[in-house]
């Protein structure tokens, strides 16, 4: 059975990318405030170079970080979706649900509302046992998401990011999981 393509709720599409969110992507990516988590904001170049990994994940896998719009308001706001990490951790083999949001459309639930609907789908349609997110400490909006999605922290699950260098300021991550639902009794 082929995984759907896109997801809908109620104000957004979450979808496949289109050569025409590069543009606006690149700009999110180059955004400081955007990026002020990550190692370094990114070039054109580096942007784009992230969708062709998207979609190869996406190739791979049958999913991945979808394109968000807010339906018959803008057609780019960012990325949400779950996804394969490719380094190794003690919480490896997983599968993370992670987002990117550009500025202007922070603080209107639009994260919380398509991470809702990733989790969904990787509970439901791809059956997932368990789905985990990860950031730096001191990135409290998006611990924020983690919380409202019902995702909890465990200190002792905390990580120094591989990628990343000993004693580099970012290096150190909190790790948040949750697990599948049960179902409901009739």
């Amino acid at each position: 059975m082929p995984l759907p393509q896109q997801l809908r709720t109620e104000r957004l599409l979450l979808r496949r990318w289109l050569h025409s969110d590069r543009a606006p992507f690149a700009a999110l990516n180059a955004d400081p405030r955007v990026m002020e988590h990550f190692p370094n904001v990114l070039t054109q170049e580096q942007s784009d170079g992230l969708v062709e990994l998207i979609e190869a994940h996406f190739a791979q896998h049958g999913f991945g970080p979808w394109a968000v719009e807010v339906q018959g308001v803008v057609p780019f706001i960012g990325f949400v979706g779950v996804f394969i990490p490719r380094f190794k951790a003690h919480f490896t083999p997983c599968v993370e649900i992670g987002w990117r949001i550009a500025t202007d459309y922070w603080n209107q639930g639009y994260a919380t509302e398509a991470a809702k609907a990733a989790l969904d789908f990787g509970f439901g349609t791809l059956g997932l046992e368990e789905i985990v997110a990860f950031t730096v400490p001191r990135n409290v909006a998006s611990r924020r998401v983690m919380e409202k999605l019902g995702m909890h922290h465990n200190e002792a699950d905390d990580f120094d990011h591989p990628s990343l260098p000993e004693g580099h300021p970012l290096r150190r991550h909190v790790l948040y999981r949750i697990a599948r639902p049960a179902p409901q009794k009739l």
